[in-house]
């Protein structure tokens, strides 16, 4: 096969992996900013009392799908699509960076392709074969992982103050290239990358625990090639709920102290990095706050007060909840 055809060939794949992930992001995006507003703390209305499915009383918040229709019934269904159009740039720029430098002479002296070996064979060789490649394949996921999230990252930055805009109902993010003046002016150089490090620390360690746990699962406890397959989906779930944390603190840094309501005082506070925001969410219990999209439950100060049970509100006054 000629070098041209090769190049054709990878450029087909790119791109029906950029339309692919592009129908996706269509349908599941009202979801997905919802659960932004969710891990930046905005919640459209208070906890009410309710029970768990155990029957204990608990204070519950709307569901993922509430939320959508408390978006829609605010914006409009054009509304629920705030910061699509980055998200969609930023996602093409990753793929695009991750591609390149695939294909870069440097990257290939030092992670050459081995056209004579499939992926789903790699199990399949002896024990000391089998670890280099785990390791290899490893290093290269991690470091295309780290070139896409870095050349892509102001365009993320960008995606989630556009939706943070919902909360105040600001409009100063607007359009791709006035949003990138808008955050050279509030934060300088360094508000495109706001939130970038827990953000990287979060892909790092997911491909790392991916890649580990899969390598131990496969070799130890599972000989069926056929279940093999399911190890490392099995494993990204596990892993990204490990790595769930660092998520949500890049997204409140992202958008912390940035011009909007959402970013400041009384809804956020101001933070001096990233670990500052880690240690204050872990004091209140709120570095899962996101992560379910039905069973949603107030985690914050409560208490139960004449036989109901209370939310303590932001001014540390008791607040009965109707």
């Amino acid at each position: 096969m000629s070098m041209s055809t090769m190049g054709r060939e990878k450029d087909e794949r790119l791109w029906s992996y950029i339309a692919i992930r592009t129908l996706v992001n269509t349908i599941s995006h009202p979801i997905e900013y919802a659960k932004v507003l969710m891990q930046i703390g905005h919640e459209p209305s208070a906890p009410r009392e309710a029970r768990t499915l155990l029957g204990k009383p608990a204070l519950v918040l709307p569901n993922i799908f509430q939320y959508v229709r408390y978006i829609k019934n605010v914006d409009g269904f054009s509304g629920c699509y705030r910061g699509f159009v980055p998200k969609l740039c930023a996602y093409t720029v990753s793929a695009v960076a991750i591609e390149k430098v695939s294909e870069s002479n440097y990257f290939l002296k030092y992670f050459p392709e081995d056209e004579t070996r499939k992926e789903e064979d790699i199990d399949d060789l002896p024990d000391d074969e089998r670890k280099e490649a785990y390791i290899k394949e490893l290093a290269k996921d991690i470091v295309c992982r780290i070139v896409g999230i870095v050349a892509s990252h102001p365009l993320d930055v960008i995606t989630l103050r556009t939706m943070a805009q919902f909360v105040g109902g600001e409009t100063k993010y607007n359009g791709i290239f006035g949003s990138i003046r808008e955050i050279y002016h509030e934060n300088g150089l360094l508000g495109y990358y706001a939130g970038l490090v827990p953000r990287l620390i979060a892909n790092v360690a997911t491909l790392v625990l991916v890649s580990s746990s899969t390598y131990f699962i496969n070799k130890y406890l599972i000989r069926d090639k056929d279940l093999r397959g399911c190890t490392s989906a099995t494993m990204t779930f596990l892993a990204t709920t490990v790595t769930y944390p660092f998520l949500v603190v890049y997204h409140c840094m992202a958008v912390n102290d940035c011009g909007l309501a959402a970013g400041v005082p009384p809804r956020m506070p101001i933070y001096a990095n990233w670990v500052d925001c880690w240690r204050h969410l872990s004091s209140i219990n709120d570095l899962k706050r996101g992560s379910s999209f039905i069973w949603r439950y107030y985690r914050g100060p409560q208490e139960i007060i004449n036989g109901h049970l209370v939310a303590l509100n932001k001014s540390h006054y008791y607040k009965q909840v109707s």
